[in-house]
């Protein structure tokens, strides 16, 4: 573990993927929450008749220009199997916060989430969903081994990626090693942690750390953290999904956290 080195800080990269193409945003809340994000860049807009009925709010207070389309339309576009509620949105990245701003964010509001090659795009935008209802001070993943920001994780955090900033980097033990110098506490969660969740500290600047399911924490990552806490369960099935098990550390952080 590295502790009490001199901080600097980094920039991190700025795609989850090495798709050059426009981000596509698609689903009612997903495209409403870009069109409410003042930071959000508003491309395209392809519209149902009924998408921009319930979205017709949202359009006018960002004076956005939508493009009627049928759902067949927007079925060609993404594949018929995308559940896209008539609704997609062309648009770009959104601006990445440093580890020091972060680090910063985490001090005074919520934990960070990082994510160790976490693949699944379901999975980190149900994260993100939690970590905007449970007040999180941003999210840290890889730029590989990573879902790109856009499509199913964009609708699966429904809203989520509009309100928790996500640093994304090349290298998570450096990132990790840091926020360490940054002063920002590493909290691993392992089903042998040391201790507890409900018992780990989340005063001052405190990172959340989770590992892919089935794979876990690599090496690397773990001794990076300053300790390692467990989810409690009830009997031998002692296994959670790495979205419910986020959900349960925040929730268990912002009780510790609360006034």
């Amino acid at each position: 573990m590295n502790r009490n080195k001199p901080h600097h800080s980094s920039r991190s990269s700025t795609r989850a993927s090495d798709d050059q193409g426009p981000v596509r945003l698609y689903g009612i809340h997903a495209v409403a929450a870009a069109l409410a994000n003042p930071q959000r860049e508003i491309g395209r807009l392809l519209l149902t008749d009924n998408a921009e009925n319930r979205l017709e709010a949202a359009i006018a207070a960002r004076n956005a220009r939508s493009e009627k389309v049928t759902p067949r339309d927007l079925d060609r576009l993404l594949g018929a199997d995308t559940v896209h509620q008539g609704a997609l949105l062309e648009t770009a990245d959104l601006a990445e916060p440093t580890l020091e701003e972060l680090a910063t964010r985490s001090a005074t509001g919520g934990p960070l989430v990082v994510l160790d090659q976490v693949t699944d795009p379901h999975n980190v935008g149900a994260i993100l969903r939690s970590a905007a209802v449970l007040g999180a001070g941003g999210l840290v993943m890889t730029r590989r081994h990573s879902p790109p920001l856009s499509g199913s994780l964009a609708k699966a955090a429904s809203g989520g990626l509009e309100v928790v900033p996500v640093a994304l980097v090349a290298n998570l033990a450096r990132a990790l090693d840091e926020l360490g110098e940054l002063g920002v506490r590493r909290i691993g969660l392992d089903g042998d942690g040391d201790v507890t969740i409900d018992s780990a500290d989340f005063s001052g600047a405190v990172a959340l750390v989770l590992g892919a399911e089935g794979k876990g924490l690599r090496r690397l990552t773990r001794e990076n953290c300053d300790v390692l806490a467990r989810v409690p369960a009830a009997g031998s099935f002692a296994s959670l999904n790495v979205s419910n098990a986020a959900a349960v550390a925040l929730y268990a952080a912002a009780r510790a956290r609360a006034p």
